[in-house]
């Protein structure tokens, strides 16, 4: 009888009330005293529901709504009860921003004990909503059964790709090339063996002048419906050695379609341009602090590109180097912070992990001419790692990977820097960091919360912690 009560409660749906929303965007409820999650469902609602997986937790899905919650909204995605890319499109978009606020301050005092007014809160930090991701990943998968090759995210709760013909949040124009994608791999001879396609989207130089207001006001309407304002590269990752037939095919695609393609046939290393010739860099720019920076189509790059034009100027307005400053930048990546800072400051060390990386930035000062900016690559998962940590820094900004900078913490202090700025991809770990910087004596002085990946629980955040 509990083995027949089990497979029923796994097939057949229930009616269950929400009560809460999880930091994963899941709603929280209760069936039989036992707690499930409920993707899908809001705080207040009555959700008709079915189980998905059966794990500590029970997860279920809301296949009907019975009553809506007033932050529900129209999702605007035919994709969205199965594709695994977007978690909270059905959620109005300012409340998306609050329910993340709320994540970070929770950990935050759950970390330190502190809250508001301990410390101050910042504006959020919006931008666009759609068509907002000029980076991804795609899946590649040929499924004879549902009609060829799949190109897309992932689908949720499975390793599955998503049947779509579009995307809301990549840029328009990767999200156009979907269906031609899915077209061409169907037709290659190694249709069965791509099993990813890498995107990566540039700014074209007159996209930026014209997108200011001085070329508007000269640029004729011909002007800007001819200018390309997005520069698209496809990464082929491929198994097999690419035949000459299917090279012909990628080469006429990359031409009708105006994309740059590369082929990867092993690791990153092995990346190289198929079409056309040229470099394999693509293009930024951060027009307010004059800069134009290049990058690989693997880089690692803000995804969000207007969300990291004004990421930008809010570390310069809280950091307020001082043309004597010498600066730190840990995590430094290509220069992205680096390189703004060292237009105001006397000097900028970029430290980063990747050799590569540093050389993207010593590149990336070259092409700016910026002479005060220096760039060195070193271990920071370790406690010490060079002469440069003996140095006293009058501002720091660090921005490290999702699991953070612990092993790093405890040397910050001794920098002696009267401001410590930390830029993360995981509230979790900078609540947890934080706590280093506060037992050393350092204040937290403001925090929040940017929307760098709308319509998903990605909690993008920063903290300012000042010397008392």
């Amino acid at each position: 009888m509990a083995t027949k009560q089990r497979h029923r409660l796994s097939t057949e749906p229930v009616i269950i009330d929400v009560q809460s929303l999880t930091s994963q965007g899941c709603g929280t409820a209760h069936i039989n005293d036992k707690a499930v999650l409920v993707s899908g469902a809001l705080p207040g609602e009555k959700v008709e529901a079915r189980y998905v997986r059966r794990r500590h937790i029970h997860e279920l899905q809301a296949v009907s709504i019975l009553t809506a919650d007033s932050q529900r909204v129209d999702p605007g995605c035919d994709y969205v009860s199965s594709c695994g890319g977007c978690s909270l499109r059905h959620m109005d978009i300012s409340a998306q921003l609050a329910h993340k606020e709320s994540v970070l301050l929770d950990q935050l005092q759950q970390s330190t004990g502190l809250q508001p007014p301990d410390f101050k809160v910042m504006p959020r930090m919006t931008g666009e909503t759609s068509h907002y991701r000029r980076k991804a990943r795609l899946a590649v998968r040929l499924v004879a059964k549902k009609g060829g090759v799949l190109v897309g995210f992932r689908e949720k709760y499975s390793s599955f790709v998503t049947v779509m013909s579009y995307c809301q949040v990549l840029s328009k124009e990767v999200a156009e090339l979907i269906m031609p994608l899915r077209e061409l791999v169907s037709g290659m001879d190694l249709a069965a063996e791509i099993p990813q396609i890498e995107v990566a989207v540039g700014e074209s130089e007159i996209a930026m002048q014209v997108a200011t207001e001085h070329s508007r006001s000269i640029a004729s309407k011909q002007e800007e419906d001819d200018y390309s304002p997005a520069v698209v590269a496809l990464v082929f990752r491929h198994l097999r050695p690419m035949t000459q037939a299917d090279t012909v095919r990628l080469q006429t695609f990359a031409q009708a379609h105006q994309v740059e393609l590369y082929l990867q046939p092993a690791g990153p290393e092995s990346v190289h341009r198929l079409s056309p010739t040229g470099e394999d860099r693509l293009s930024y720019y951060l027009p307010e602090v004059g800069l134009h920076l290049k990058f690989h189509p693997l880089d690692f790059i803000q995804v969000n590109a207007g969300i990291n034009r004004q990421l930008v100027n809010r570390v310069l307005e809280l950091l307020r180097p001082d043309p004597t400053d010498r600066i730190l930048d840990l995590f430094c990546g290509l220069g992205n912070f680096t390189l703004p800072l060292a237009r105001h400051c006397a000097s900028v060390l970029g430290v980063e992990g990747s050799e590569t990386m540093v050389e993207r930035g010593r590149e990336n000062a070259r092409l700016n001419q910026i002479v005060n900016a220096h760039f060195l690559s070193a271990d920071l998962v370790k406690s010490e790692t060079g002469d440069w940590w003996q140095g006293c820094y009058d501002r720091v900004l660090l921005d490290p990977p999702r699991s953070g900078a612990l092993e790093i913490m405890p040397l910050l202090p001794r920098l002696q820097a009267s401001k410590i700025l930390y830029i993360s991809c995981n509230s979790a770990t900078l609540s947890r960091d934080a706590t280093v910087l506060l037992r050393a004596g350092y204040k937290l002085h403001s925090v929040g919360v940017m929307d760098m990946f709308p319509h998903t629980t990605h909690v993008e955040s920063m903290a300012l912690f000042m010397a008392e």
